[in-house]
């Protein structure tokens, strides 16, 4: 893989986020804990470039973001649209699901990611949030995605380093 500056990144983020989906993946006492994510964004705060993910209070793969100071986010080809379906659909809580998955773990200044990716964003977190019920000026949104009030946690993540195929 061949490292790019965030400015260089030609790929449109609708699609790659919300189409072709990413892979938030983080590293915790040494093991690999990964979860398939069609929310997000990417974009400048704070004078930086940041991607934007939002984890949900019961996701295994929030324990292993919380734990550390990087994650990343990979997007893989369509041609594993099976696997990113599995590892949405699984927790690593009751099996290995990286193991099972037949991806291959690779690192980048100790932060985990998927050798098979056609892209990848190495993330430092800077910022994590609850979302706040009270802070929805759109009540539709909390009625149609909170009806179990499991609230996700907003994190801004500065993009350290992008890697493409």
């Amino acid at each position: 893989m061949k490292s790019i500056k965030p400015e260089e990144l030609n790929k449109n983020v609708f699609t790659m986020i919300g189409k072709e989906w990413l892979l938030v993946t983080a590293e915790k006492d040494g093991r690999v804990n990964t979860m398939t994510a069609s929310w997000g964004g990417l974009g400048v705060m704070w004078g930086k470039n940041v991607a934007f993910i939002v984890l949900r209070p019961q996701r295994y793969t929030k324990e292993f973001v919380d734990a550390g100071e990087t994650f990343s986010l990979s997007v893989l080809g369509e041609n594993y649209r099976k696997t990113l379906s599995y590892l949405g659909s699984v927790s690593g809580r009751n099996e290995d699901k990286v193991a099972k998955s037949g991806l291959t773990v690779e690192h980048e200044d100790g932060t985990p990611y998927f050798g098979e990716a056609e892209t990848v964003l190495v993330c430092r977190k800077l910022y994590a949030q609850p979302y706040d019920p009270a802070c929805f000026i759109d009540k539709s949104c909390e009625e149609r995605w909170y009806p179990e009030k499991d609230y996700h946690t907003l994190y801004i993540a500065e993009i350290e380093k992008v890697l493409v195929r």
